[in-house]
């Protein structure tokens, strides 16, 4: 597609998510040869969602390793390959099946360097992805980002935009420890504009998304896109709502959200993960302890039930926030 240039002058060209993610691999697997990626139909096949397409051809089979059905595999052969100096991107298919790989991404992953007192480094990126929406059902819909923050020496990013999404790929397969890169796939085929070339966002840095005056909605993935839309809604009633994107969720940018707060002095945190024992409550509970002065209504959280993802396509959109939700939330929170 036809470059154009932003403001700033940077050259940017409209890309899918799915590209965008593709572009990052592709920068850094020419900017460093340590870098590979493992996983399952990744090769020839380019991925479940085509986010490996074309790199087979251009760096072979030794550095697009196609590995057989095994996620404690996979990450398993993630983590001694950092380990032993190389920057690993491995892939798995969906978040649901990280359980297979829980011994590996929460004991050897997370705390190698910890236990060998920083002396081993686990420059590791987990890619993979989770969210509803395609009526995949139960077993290949899950939000399971909650468990990977729960864990330290993890690191966790969520990005919700193409040109986010290629910049926290970046920063993530530079970063010398392990991180757990969620995407969601009904973002793949999503699109916007994306710098050209070298592209970094830092991990740890929230991104207000639309600015407002009368309530802050804090969100992160797919939802960020329905939270804007919500927004211009809200706007067309005569509320003026300030969006803020987490974009990583370890590290937290908590004065992005502090200062939010103390200027629209409501606080509304949107997720499709389920809300009992959800992130959103992290959100809401430093809220609540450290601006809780600031606030004219408690902090509210919207977010999935307690259920399993029907694979009925109203009942999954039944069970997970939607827009016309975050509107109606938003008027209760101002009423």
């Amino acid at each position: 597609m036809q470059a154009t240039e932003t403001r700033t002058g940077v050259a940017t060209r409209e890309m899918f998510y799915n590209e965008a993610l593709n572009d990052a691999l592709r920068g850094e697997m020419r900017r460093d040869d340590r870098v590979l990626v493992i996983g399952e139909d990744i090769a020839e096949h380019g991925g479940a969602f085509q986010v490996t397409a074309g790199l087979l051809d251009e760096f072979g089979p030794t550095r697009v390793r196609q590995t057989p059905i095994s996620e404690i595999g996979i990450v398993g052969a993630g983590v001694g390959a950092a380990l032993t100096g190389l920057r690993p991107v491995v892939e798995l298919m969906y978040v649901d099946f990280a359980g297979l790989a829980m011994d590996q991404i929460l004991n050897q992953a997370a705390q190698n360097r910890f236990m060998f007192g920083g002396q081993a480094r686990v420059p590791l990126v987990v890619r993979t992805q989770g969210g509803s929406g395609r009526g995949n059902a139960a077993q290949h819909s899950k939000s399971l980002e909650a468990w990977f923050t729960h864990v330290p020496g993890l690191k966790v990013v969520m990005p919700a935009t193409p040109a986010d999404a290629k910049g926290l790929l970046t920063a993530s397969i530079r970063d010398d420890d392990p991180v757990m890169f969620i995407e969601h796939k009904l973002l793949y085929r999503t699109k916007g504009q994306v710098p050209e070339g070298e592209h970094l966002v830092p991990l740890g840095v929230a991104d207000v998304k639309r600015r407002g005056k009368d309530l802050t909605i804090v969100s992160w993935s797919r939802e960020v896109l329905f939270a804007l839309e919500a927004a211009t809604k809200l706007a067309a009633d005569g509320v003026d709502a300030e969006v803020i994107d987490l974009r990583t969720l370890v590290p937290l940018d908590k004065d992005a959200v502090l200062s939010s707060v103390r200027r629209t002095h409501r606080l509304l945190v949107l997720h499709e993960a389920v809300k009992r024992g959800g992130y959103g409550a992290e959100i809401a509970a430093t809220i609540a302890e450290e601006a809780f002065d600031d606030l004219d209504a408690p902090p509210r959280r919207l977010a999935g039930l307690e259920t399993p993802i029907p694979y009925a396509q109203h009942l999954e959109k039944s069970v997970v926030p939607q827009v016309e939700d975050i509107v109606r939330v938003a008027k209760e929170m101002l009423s």
